[in-house]
């Protein structure tokens, strides 16, 4: 019989492959639909399924800071949306691993917002973290993009959404939360499509407004309910593995979604990543195991 210790490190594994997945279905789809459709059809189902669970056990937190369960909603979909579109432009492994560099911003906010300590060994993680930031962009190489930015970008919103969550995780209930963040993350894409016929915006941001097409695809619906179900089953095994004991283990086992990620987009026409990309995945993962052991 396995120890609860070793079930969170198989359910952490099973998340990680789950959401580098994901990540692929998503690269898939943005052949034929925007980054801001795939949001959007992806949230949508999501406000159904947390609706339902709603209904069928109503929540007992009585809530009370609206503001922060917007703002909660819409960091998430920022971070969602700047993700996806990442892995749209670059390689898979390499979207996920600029996304991966959200526990460094979370540590920054928490420092600055909530006033938590803010040690050496903190701080050299940090710096080890983003020096791999740095090498992933190639600065000073042909390689550099708006994307990179954008990547990196959507890291620090989603840690945003996650100090949110700290702020309102004890008033209110759990679903109420993710409802927050579908719900945003339908009614925002909804709202960017009514105004893209009317706006002119510079290339880099192009991707949030894009002409709305209805898929006519069963290809593309059926790739779409997998997402919502695979997501769903992601997040539900990510659970469990943090209700494991050995919490450390766990975080770190999470970042293997790097490698299903880069073997996904290999496999789906990505280049393999070189020896410099490799060493700044290396000290992202270094740094964020750190920042998480602090």
């Amino acid at each position: 019989m396995l120890k609860r210790s070793d079930s969170g490190i198989l359910f952490m594994l099973g998340s990680a492959l789950i959401s580098a997945l994901n990540g692929a279905l998503t690269k898939m789809l943005s052949e034929d639909i925007s980054a801001l459709e795939i949001v959007f059809f992806r949230n949508l189902i999501g406000v159904f399924i947390i609706l339902y669970a709603l209904k069928h056990t109503p929540p007992k937190l009585t809530g009370g800071k609206i503001h922060l369960l917007f703002t909660r909603g819409l960091f998430g979909f920022m971070a969602m949306i700047l993700f996806f579109y990442t892995i749209t432009v670059i390689p898979l492994g390499e979207a996920i691993t600029l996304n991966k560099t959200s526990p460094f911003f979370v540590t920054i906010l928490a420092f600055f917002l909530l006033r938590e300590h803010l040690s050496i060994k903190t701080a050299i993680a940090l710096f080890i973290g983003f020096t791999g930031v740095v090498l992933i962009a190639k600065p000073f190489g042909m390689e550099f993009s708006s994307a990179h930015i954008l990547g990196v970008l959507g890291g620090f919103f989603a840690a945003a959404a996650y100090t949110t969550i700290k702020k309102i995780k004890d008033i209110y209930d759990s679903r109420v939360i993710v409802l927050s963040f579908v719900g945003v993350g339908t009614l925002m894409p909804a709202l960017l499509f009514l105004l893209a016929p009317h706006i002119n915006t510079p290339e880099f941001l192009s991707f949030l407004f894009p002409e709305f097409i209805l898929p006519m695809s069963l290809k593309v619906w059926l790739l779409i309910a997998l997402m919502a179900l695979i997501s769903t089953l992601s997040q539900w095994l990510l659970t469990k593995a943090y209700s494991a004991k050995n919490l450390s283990v766990v975080g770190v086992i999470s970042y293997t979604n790097i490698p299903f990620a880069i073997g996904f987009g290999y496999l789906l026409g990505d280049k393999f990543p070189d020896s410099l990309t490799f060493l700044g995945i290396g000290l992202i993962v270094v740094g964020g195991i750190l920042v998480s052991r602090k």
